[in-house]
């Protein structure tokens, strides 16, 4: 099919795939079609909503290379839903009485765009679905095409989402200067809070590719430099439930020995017990305009260096988080290849005439290919039954919990 001019916006939290996935779209409808205009708006659908873009000139083109190099979103995101018309309202975004569907819709007529391009995890790609079923209705054809970007990597049907596998990366590389903390204090409880709501792949990951490092590393252990003070010693993840008392009791042997004790913690994990105590007590529960519980707000790190500063006698507690971190990197040798096919497929879904979110398909032979829009859904639990999951689980001396339900 015939492209005239496509839009390419980026929304939602950050993810270390946005700044090279936008450089590899400039860069594949350069190259095979040099004609194709090129729109990014700025700030996600805050600046669709607002009618502010930058126009794609043949500089960038030129330059779009070097747009691999970083993390972060030269274009700029936000958090903005379409359908909650209360936000939309209460931002300045659309005046009283106006429908933010019509106004993006009407925005994208006004600007000649038939291929919108959304980088984004489920909510900015199930938006942009809702915005292309709303033009269809109104006889305006748009072409949607997404690219899965989450760091959590929790996104149906999709086997890898953009950014995360460097965002582990950086998160060991953070807690390798983080954990030396403990010769301040004896005694010493560390938690490294990794970001996961629901999904709790990305706090499993980063541990793994931490111990992994430290299994490569030379020792001292006859002058305190001991890998049983460095290496990981719990991973709690949403998925599993904790018993904190059995817990207490294994990581308790744990200080005592070796006078340090490291927990990486996904930050969605026990949220449901967090929640469901504040609630008891006559808390508000604070939410986002998506209806997403506010993890500032339930701090699960906090909650969790209480209970177990208690539990297994701790005398100083020091809880770190990597999220802003590792989501803002540029992206890695793996993720930059994952980018170049996801973004070089989805071109080709452009000049198909196809929509949809761009991925390897789980329930297609994992084959790379547009994901139809109604079996996109975010939420998708980490599979815990992964081998090097259970690998870190037994060579850490951890129990798996029970499989609990994530959602919250």
């Amino acid at each position: 099919m015939k492209v005239k001019k496509v839009g390419i916006l980026t929304a939602g939290g950050l993810a270390p795939c946005l700044s090279s996935a936008i450089g590899g779209l400039i860069q594949r409808y350069t190259e095979i079609d040099p004609d194709v205009e090129i729109i990014c708006y700025k700030n996600g659908y805050y600046g669709l909503l607002k009618g502010l873009s930058y126009q794609v000139t043949p500089e960038i083109r030129k330059n779009a290379g070097n747009l691999h190099l970083f993390g972060g979103s030269p274009i700029g995101n936000s958090r903005v839903k379409l359908t909650n018309v209360k936000d939309c309202v209460k931002r300045g975004l659309v005046q009283e009485g106006e429908d933010p569907q019509k106004v993006a819709a009407e925005q994208l007529v006004k600007d000649g765009v038939d291929v919108l391009h959304t980088i984004g995890g489920d909510d900015t790609n199930t938006a942009a679905a809702d915005l292309a079923a709303y033009l269809a209705k109104n006889d305006y054809a748009l072409r949607v095409i997404g690219l899965p970007k989450t760091i959590d990597n929790d996104v149906y049907p999709i086997k890898q989402s953009l950014g995360a596998y460097t965002a582990a990366e950086h998160g060991a590389n953070y807690f390798e200067n983080v954990v030396a903390e403990h010769n301040s204090s004896p005694r010493m409880l560390i938690i490294h809070e990794v970001m996961g709501r629901h999904c709790g792949w990305l706090a499993a990951y980063t541990a793994y590719e931490y111990h992994k490092r430290q299994k490569c590393r030379y020792w001292v252990p006859e002058i305190g430099l001991a890998r049983e003070r460095h290496d990981v010693h719990a991973i709690y993840v949403p998925e599993l439930g904790i018993d904190l008392e059995a817990e207490a009791a294994r990581l308790r042997k744990q200080l005592d020995e070796h006078d340090a004790v490291n927990i990486f913690l996904s930050e969605g994990a026990g949220v449901a017990d967090i929640v469901a105590q504040k609630e008891a007590a006559g808390e508000e529960i604070i939410r986002d305009a998506f209806g997403h519980v506010q993890l500032d707000f339930i701090n699960p790190g906090a909650y969790f260096a209480k209970q177990f500063k208690e539990l297994i006698g701790a005398e100083k507690v020091l809880v770190q988080k990597s999220g802003y971190y590792s989501r803002a990197a540029a992206a890695n040798a793996k993720d930059l290849n994952l980018i170049k096919s996801c973004t070089d497929k989805a071109v080709e879904a452009a000049f198909a005439g196809e929509s949809g979110v761009i991925g390897h398909d789980e329930n297609n032979r994992d084959i790379l290919r547009a994901c139809e829009f109604d079996r996109v859904a975010g939420g998708k639990p980490f599979n815990t039954d992964e081998p090097w999951f259970d690998e870190l689980l037994s060579e850490i001396g951890q129990p798996k919990g029970k499989v609990q339900d994530t959602s919250h």
